[in-house]
């Protein structure tokens, strides 16, 4: 008995280092199709997958590879403030979205051959240059802040998804969509991670993501942790205990140019799970900054680059 009992445990603590992560890239590699993408980098390709994380285990943070938290949080808190030009990304040294935007930019007139960096320093200290090279268009936050009502209003999806978390526990519309059909081809990039859904039973909040589009290789660690991490500020602002994150995908794919870097992430062993503590006086999801977040014993292999299909 107590030797099953400890075979359990190792189980457990082997699961909670993020080995779902690892066995989402093995099913990709073993199941995959080759397939052709928008970008014409090429892919393998999967259709339908679910990953669980257990948020009371552990802050669900990829350790096979260093990843760089303050551009995770820094991103979900653009997102929530309903922004949409990556100025505010740029001045706190988050690249995630300059590959988009510098693309336009050297495709325009005006490009004089600035690398990549040099335009993201001057996104970042030219407002004007902001305002005409880093709009992204109606992508993530402004969908979640000012989805139009048809009525020449806007509709805060954030808002009322706290508002309902909060007064009517256990319904099951507590869903934001970024999936807007008539801004799509006004975004600079669709979003991938399409639409989520809150879950509250016995006062533990949950959240299921469904993501149409993964790039499961330099995408999809940013989106566990970003959603994750997500759960967690709207279970402490609406006097929740945490639940799960669940992770459904569409099209999970490892780029043909990423193949090389997730073999090398598989011969790697993850180490237990970091713990996450969010400063317990914030009460409204509005009022986060950069500040309010700790990140503790995190142990990581290191950085592992990748190119970013545009």
């Amino acid at each position: 008995m107590f030797i099953s009992f400890c075979l359990k445990m190792k189980a457990l603590c082997y699961f909670y280092r993020m080995q779902q992560y690892q066995q989402f890239l093995q099913h990709i590699l073993d199941n995959g199709t080759k397939k052709e993408d928008r970008t014409g980098t090429g892919t393998i390709s999967t259709f339908g997958y679910q990953m669980r994380f257990d948020l009371n285990a552990g802050f669900p943070l990829v350790t096979t590879k260093k990843l760089h938290l303050k551009s995770i949080i820094h991103e979900l808190l653009w997102f929530i403030a309903g922004d949409t030009n990556i100025q505010y990304l740029c001045k706190n040294g988050c690249n995630i979205w300059n590959d988009w935007p510098f693309t336009k930019y050297q495709n325009s007139e005006f490009y004089q051959g600035e690398t990549i960096k040099e335009f993201a320093e001057k996104i970042a200290t030219d407002d004007s240059f902001a305002h005409q090279f880093g709009e992204l268009g109606p992508v993530y936050g402004h969908q979640w802040r000012h989805w139009p009502d048809g009525k020449d209003g806007e509709i805060d999806q954030l808002s009322n998804l706290i508002h309902q978390i909060k007064n009517n526990p256990d319904s099951r519309r507590h869903i934001i969509s970024a999936w807007n059909v008539a801004d799509i081809e006004q975004m600079t990039l669709p979003p991938c991670h399409t639409l989520f859904q809150f879950y509250v039973i016995e006062d533990k909040l949950s959240c299921q993501l469904y993501q149409r589009s993964a790039d499961a290789f330099l995408g999809v660690p940013f989106n566990i942790a970003s959603y994750a991490l997500f759960t967690m500020m709207i279970a402490q602002v609406c006097n929740l205990k945490l639940g799960d994150f669940v992770h459904s995908f569409g099209d999970a794919h490892v780029y043909s140019n990423h193949i090389e870097q997730v073999q090398l992430q598989l011969s790697r062993t993850p180490y237990p799970l970091p713990q996450m503590k969010i400063n317990p006086n914030v009460k409204s999801i509005f009022d986060f900054s950069i500040d309010d977040f700790e990140l503790v014993n995190y142990q990581s292999h290191p950085h592992i680059k990748g190119e970013v299909a545009v």
